[in-house]
């Protein structure tokens, strides 16, 4: 029988419903139950990491949460891990291990929209799903998966689409890996590359600004004057910012200050294109960093741990620019 490392660091799928005070963690972790029920899959050891709301996760717990975990690994022999986490900022975690995982070992977040005593509540599912994912030699070597919903969706494409919905995580443009039924998990095509990094800190400044029609360049000008370490745009369409923010960019950019352009829609990539004032080739000519279809808070992530490697400007263009 496979052996699973199971670590809970809190969010919905731990918590109750109460009358008096709404959803909130309690004393006693409801997935102690499934724990057993999981142990007719696999062998289960459970180690309790962290018990947080998902939005109380900053990226410092996230390279935490990959120490601990190659801690555990460290002192026994498992063939998969399954991570618990609160759903808001799953994808976020689960993007963050992806970067820092360079083993073959399965490597699988879940978690649940409901909570544990809602009816429907959908936690144990996922949570099973998990346990069988982790525990099959095709999740292998495809880097760290996001399973819920009996779908198995890639960290680096999946994200959290609908405020309550169970079937919340998607992967626009890319779809699932694969799916979970009848006991069984199916994979049906795998990421075009992985990548590693391993940073030590993760805690570069780093701003995320999400642009829109009109924006005043004179709220934005006290954020950009700040010593930043790293900048994240999400822009319009293909890659384009309203003029009045360019020369908020061209400063930072003077500074060696990365300025990396992604696109706030959910499907597409930032393309060199339009040469009006803002558009996305006027910047690629100033020296902003395009991406290929990261979201804006998986790109300050991948900042982060660039910044923290100290890579040099144009290797951190490069692993933006040129990786698939």
């Amino acid at each position: 029988m496979k052996k699973i490392l199971v670590i809970h660091t809190g969010g919905t799928i731990a918590m109750t419903q109460t009358e008096e005070s709404g959803v909130e963690p309690g004393l006693h972790n409801p997935l102690s139950h499934w724990s057993r029920i999981a142990n007719q899959i696999a062998e289960i050891v459970t180690s309790d990491f962290l018990h947080l709301p998902s939005p109380h996760i900053t990226p410092e717990h996230m390279l935490s949460l990959h120490e601990h975990m190659l801690e555990k690994l460290s002192e026994d022999t498992y063939d998969g891990v399954v991570i618990t986490h609160g759903t808001d900022t799953l994808e976020e975690t689960a993007y963050a291990l992806d970067l820092f995982h360079d083993k073959d070992l399965p490597v699988v977040v879940t978690g649940a929209m409901r909570s544990s005593n809602e009816i429907s509540a959908d936690g144990p599912q996922n949570f099973l799903a998990a346990v069988r994912t982790a525990a099959s030699d095709k999740a292998r070597g495809i880097g760290v998966l996001v399973v819920l919903n009996d779908e198995i969706h890639s960290a680096k494409n999946v994200t959290k689409t609908h405020s309550s919905n169970i079937a919340t995580f998607q992967s626009p443009q890319y779809g699932p890996l694969g799916f979970v039924t009848n006991n069984e998990i199916f994979i049906h095509h795998y990421p075009a590359s992985r990548e590693h990094f391993s940073p030590v800190h993760m805690n570069k400044k780093v701003l995320l600004l999400k642009m829109a029609a009109g924006m005043d360049a004179a709220l934005l000008s006290p954020l950009l004057d700040q010593p930043l370490d790293g900048i994240i745009i999400e822009a319009f369409g293909q890659g384009n910012i309203p003029p009045t923010i360019v020369p908020l960019l061209e400063g930072s950019i003077a500074k060696q200050v990365p300025v990396v352009l992604v696109s706030r829609c959910h499907s597409g990539v930032v393309q060199a294109t339009y040469s009006y004032e803002g558009g996305g080739y006027q910047l690629k000519q100033k020296g902003v960093i395009f991406t290929n279809g990261l979201n804006g808070q998986k790109a300050r992530l991948k900042l982060l741990a660039a910044l923290d490697e100290k890579r040099p400007l144009e290797a951190i263009r490069d692993c933006f620019e040129n990786i698939e």
